[in-house]
């Protein structure tokens, strides 16, 4: 198999010295692209921020109290709590972005019997709720999250910038993905 050259191309026209060779970062060399060796690599960043994002959640939620949960069940519980208002479990999963919505559901049966999410019926709907003690877990989780990730960050203005400029562009390449898994399921 040919080898990919990762160093950054430079116009001969240029007088400054062309840039040292960069090694890219990938979590599968085989999957490297000519067409965009750079996918690679952000794969492989998502792959560890995914991991280390999921941590993170988990040991949040734990810090703050509320422990034996998963990312998904973190995530769950915090989207249920946004704007205070019931979630039906197909908002949930629309919202996050997950088909099966059995694990949505699993996720909700969970935190319904941990007491921190309420349901109700109306009709053949039902809508979730956190429950006082639900909010609260969310509240200690806030604040944790407060003092160990954002005092962490130390976020300037222009880091700020750029975050917001990549959660765009992660928004974006979720579409990408999305387009690219329906393409791949009807092959």
């Amino acid at each position: 198999m040919p080898r990919h050259d990762t160093r950054r191309r430079t116009d001969p026209a240029d007088s400054g010295n062309p840039e040292p060779p960069r090694q890219r970062i990938v979590s599968s060399a085989h999957l490297v692209s000519p067409h965009s060796e750079q996918l690679s690599e952000f794969e492989f960043g998502m792959i560890v921020s995914n991991n280390a994002f999921s941590r993170w959640v988990v040991h949040c939620m734990s810090a703050a109290g509320l422990r034996e949960l998963t990312p998904l069940d973190v995530l769950v519980l915090h989207h249920v709590n946004h704007r205070g208002r019931g979630k039906k479990l197909s908002e949930v999963s629309f919202v996050m972005n997950i088909e099966d919505a059995h694990l949505i559901n699993y996720s909700l049966k969970k935190l319904l019997a941990l007491g921190v999410v309420t349901s109700s019926r109306n009709g053949k709907e039902v809508t979730y709720t956190t429950s006082d003690e639900g909010r609260e877990y969310v509240r200690r989780y806030r604040e944790i999250r407060e003092n160990c990730l954002v005092a962490a960050l130390k976020a300037d203005e222009a880091l700020n910038r750029q975050i917001g400029d990549l959660a765009v562009l992660l928004r974006v390449m979720s579409g990408v993905y999305d387009q690219a898994a329906r393409a791949a399921a009807s092959l």
